[in-house]
């Protein structure tokens, strides 16, 4: 087993070392922790629009980066650490997520805290929720990965997963919301992620006497930042790649009453249909017709605008009170 501590706190590096070792170490088992700077982490198959408080988000310069595996979302920060166990696929059960959330949980009940495995994928301690875990098979291995909650900050975490279940339309799982905690409820206050990191190695250097620590080479630095920038920093994979939505939403301003409906597939518009009280010049259906084969993003939906004469479409409205209406 290689044991390897990322030398980043780059979301988008992080999540792309993932997949860079699966191919780098084909037959490998592999013991990865890495810690992120504030940073959303959205399950494959979900809709990041639908996940995330976008404004906040934008506001907060949080990074958004969409994972290999499927599960829920999840916020990350300084004050969380993350491990990720790669190992051929068929030597472990799928499905059974206890074989490597064992070490988490005997590293933390030596500590004294009463940490549990609950449900299918789950770690709680007096109820709540610190760790999700997710999984995925690829190219003959399997990964499992998840978070520890230390001393993240709840506050931000809550903030950043607020969203309006009603404004999208869709098929996509969407995240349920748990109770969380921190681990540092339970610790001395003294204790970091670094600490749990020791920890957590020794732990699986119990069980694996064999295993050996590995520093990431400039090869393997390259080969990552490679994959990070044409992937997981990109708005194809963190948002475009999400499951095919209906988008609705109705704002009140001066101008009057807008609704916007939109019909997204592969993040881009391909229907539009806007409904209001307001006062137009021109027919509306110009405007929805300049919308199809936009991204639904807002800053590609700015550049649009800034070229129309909104108020023929509206009459006395701003750029910014109708971007509004489409986040």
């Amino acid at each position: 087993m290689l044991l390897i501590d990322s030398p980043s706190q780059n979301a988008y590096f992080n999540i792309a070392s993932e997949e860079y070792l699966l191919h780098r170490f084909p037959t490998e088992d592999i013991f990865l922790l890495y810690v992120n700077a504030p940073s959303i982490i959205v399950g494959k198959f979900q809709n990041t629009l639908a996940e995330i408080n976008l404004d906040y988000v934008r506001k907060k310069k949080i990074k958004v980066v969409r994972r290999m595996s499927g599960g829920g979302t999840v916020y990350h920060d300084l004050g969380n650490l993350n491990f990720s166990f790669h190992t051929l696929l068929g030597q472990n059960d799928f499905g059974d997520f206890s074989f490597f959330t064992q070490p988490v949980l005997n590293m933390l009940n030596q500590l004294g805290v009463p940490a549990v495995l609950e449900g299918r994928n789950d770690l709680l301690v007096e109820g709540k929720k610190f760790s999700g875990n997710a999984k995925l098979a690829r190219h003959g291995k399997m990964i499992q990965h998840g978070t520890i909650l230390l001393d993240s900050e709840m506050e931000v975490l809550g903030e950043a997963l607020k969203v309006n279940p009603l404004k999208f339309i869709d098929k996509a799982i969407k995240s349920t919301r748990s109770r969380v905690t921190n681990l540092i409820n339970y610790l001395p206050k003294e204790t970091t992620t670094a600490d749990l990191k020791r920890l957590l190695t020794e732990e699986i250097m119990k069980n694996n006497p064999e295993a050996k620590r590995y520093e990431l080479t400039e090869e393997d630095l390259q080969g990552i930042q490679q994959l990070m920038t044409e992937k997981y920093e990109t708005w194809d994979w963190n948002y475009g790649f999400s499951p095919n939505y209906n988008f609705q939403k109705a704002i009140k301003v001066p101008a009057g009453f807008i609704e916007v409906h939109l019909e997204v597939v592969h993040g881009i518009i391909e229907k539009a249909k806007i409904f209001g009280d307001f006062f137009a010049s021109k027919p509306i259906e110009d405007l929805e017709e300049m919308l199809i084969g936009s991204k639904h993003d807002i800053s590609d939906l700015r550049a649009l605008f800034t070229t129309i004469d909104l108020t023929a479409f509206f009459g006395k409205v701003t750029l910014e009170e109708l971007l509004d209406a489409f986040k």
